[in-house]
């Protein structure tokens, strides 16, 4: 069922979201009418929201990203060629490191040195054995490799601030300390680039379950030895990573506030995770299908998703009221879907398929993003390979780009683009916990100067006509692509015919300073004007 919501402001659109309501019915012949405001540019979309996150947890690692250089399978000392082929395309332009929940567990030093004499350990969150093979220097080839930034997570639960500064200090220092000769003699004679590195994980849950004002001490205590170049007493350290300090999950503002309050100085961010579950109920979590599910499902894990918006202004309220001058960036380092496991697979090594339903969640979330680009500038999406809602997925030597994967090539334009407020009505559409916008649409000048929009239709019956007035800005030609199935399910598996890719869209036109775009039912599209 679809109902419909109230038109909001410029002023609210601006300050919330893209996305507003219909008053045209949605059986009506006349195209759905919009602007965008080209006249009126917001804030920089950091090429860092559309992040990864490659955590030692099933086969994101080992298998998906690390096959060693005896391997079979080609690579590059050791880290899987076709991988680093396919994120080098969709410019990666971040990874988050060695967690999540392992980072708590983690002992650098386990992972440095001669691989052959590196030690072997349990993986007490996700099962199995740790073997260390790929440790520092390996995940710092791979970010290289592929051409992003690093974002290292750091032991913060069971280590201490001591082991915290050894690490830093192997990573950065250009002096002829002990730790830097260790590292030149460990095979690496420059310092490694360390961009972002966050300090605690989850401190909530898995990272230590402690209380905000608890976490908050220990983070300052950490923050205090994190010796930040440029920082009180620090001027002439060689650290100048971001410190990233563990915030809240989902809609826990209180965490979020009371962390502000008693560490904001220390921070230059602070992250939030939130994950599209069924029924948005962690504990169910795990009772709905990757594939195979009732059309009712398709609503309500797109609901879900759309969740995002209300949970971002929530935050950003707190934020804008301790840090009125925005200084502080939120890092939605962990979002994502989570089903049940495929059959056959090991639980804890969370492996999902991943269809055209997460394309759809990946651009609804993106789009959202967008709009909160003046505090969102990273996030990172819940897994690189083979775990959650993840880019690739492989089956030894096979490789398949999944439909996310998509998603993010189609948003490479928005990379480090201008946001352009769009004022469009949408219907809404019924879920079991709620109602959701059936589309949302994004706009951004990109760094070359065209103009590309992005429509995420996540009506699976219905398809719609937006007509948007594009006002002082001329375009003659409209190109892009469009990502859609006629399945619900549509998937791709390693080793067989891609079932979903994107194609030329052909829909776009350009009527009288107006963008007309014919947008299918349950697809994502991306356009360009010239």
């Amino acid at each position: 069922m679809r109902g419909f919501v109230s038109v909001m402001t410029m002023a609210a659109l601006l300050a919330t979201s893209s996305i507003a309501s219909a008053q045209t019915p949605v059986s009506a012949p006349a195209p759905i009418a919009g602007t965008i405001a080209v006249d009126q540019p917001g804030p920089v979309l950091s090429r860092h929201i559309q992040g990864q996150f490659a955590e030692h947890l099933g086969r994101d690692i080992y298998d998906g990203i690390w096959v060693g250089p005896d391997s079979p399978i080609p690579n590059t000392r050791g880290v899987r060629r076709d991988v680093v082929d396919a994120l080098r395309a969709i410019r990666v332009p971040v990874v988050r490191w060695p967690g999540g929940c392992f980072a708590d567990i983690y002992n650098w030093r386990d992972g440095i040195g001669p691989r052959a004499q590196r030690p072997t350990r349990k993986n007490d969150w996700w099962g199995g054995l740790e073997t260390n093979a790929f440790g520092t220097h390996e995940f710092f080839d791979f970010a290289e490799q592929i051409g992003a930034d690093t974002y290292v997570a750091i032991n913060m639960a069971t280590a201490t601030p001591a082991v915290m500064r050894d690490w830093m200090n192997y990573l950065t220092s250009r002096g002829d300390d002990a730790l830097a000769q260790e590292r030149r003699a460990n095979g690496r004679a420059a310092p490694f680039k360390v961009d972002f590195v966050g300090i605690g994980n989850e401190a909530w849950g898995c990272g230590g379950a402690m209380t905000p004002e608890y976490f908050a001490n220990e983070y300052r205590k950490f923050a205090t030895f994190f010796h930040k170049n440029g920082s009180t007493f620090h001027m002439h350290n060689d650290n100048s990573a971001l410190r990233v300090a563990s915030g809240p999950n989902n809609g826990d503002t209180a965490w979020m506030e009371a962390v502000l309050k008693a560490a904001g100085p220390q921070m230059d961010a602070i992250s939030l995770h939130y994950y599209t579950v069924w029924h948005g109920d962690w504990e169910q979590r795990n009772t709905a299908m990757a594939t195979g599910f009732p059309d009712a499902h398709w609503n309500e894990i797109l609901f879900q998703a759309a969740r995002m918006e209300d949970i971002l202004k929530a935050h950003i309220a707190v934020m804008d009221k301790a840090d009125p001058k925005k200084r502080i960036g939120l890092y939605v380092d962990e979002w994502g879907t989570w089903y049940a496991t495929e059959k056959g697979t090991e639980p804890g090594h969370l492996y999902q398929q991943n269809t055209l339903r997460d394309a759809l969640v990946a651009a609804i979330t993106l789009n959202i993003f967008h709009a909160h680009a003046d505090r969102v500038r990273m996030a990172n999406i819940a897994q690189a390979v083979n775990v959650l809602q993840a880019m690739l997925l492989t089956d030894g030597a096979k490789l398949a780009k999944t439909p996310t994967y998509y998603t993010f090539a189609m948003y490479l334009p928005f990379q480090d683009a201008t946001f352009l407020p769009v004022q469009v009505s949408a219907p809404m559409l019924k879920a079991e916990s709620g109602s959701f916008p059936a589309f949302s649409v994004s706009a951004a000048k990109a760094k070359d100067g065209r103009t590309h929009v992005a429509v995420a239709n996540a009506d699976k019956d219905h398809g719609y006509t937006l007509a948007l007035d594009l006002g002082a800005l001329k375009a003659r030609k409209v190109s892009g692509q469009v990502l859609t199935a006629a399945k619900l399910d549509a998937h791709n598996v390693p080793g067989t015919p891609e079932a979903i890719a994107p194609a030329a869209y052909t829909g776009g036109r350009i009527v009288k300073g107006k963008l007309v775009l014919n947008i299918p039912a349950k697809a994502v599209v991306v356009v360009a004007l010239d």
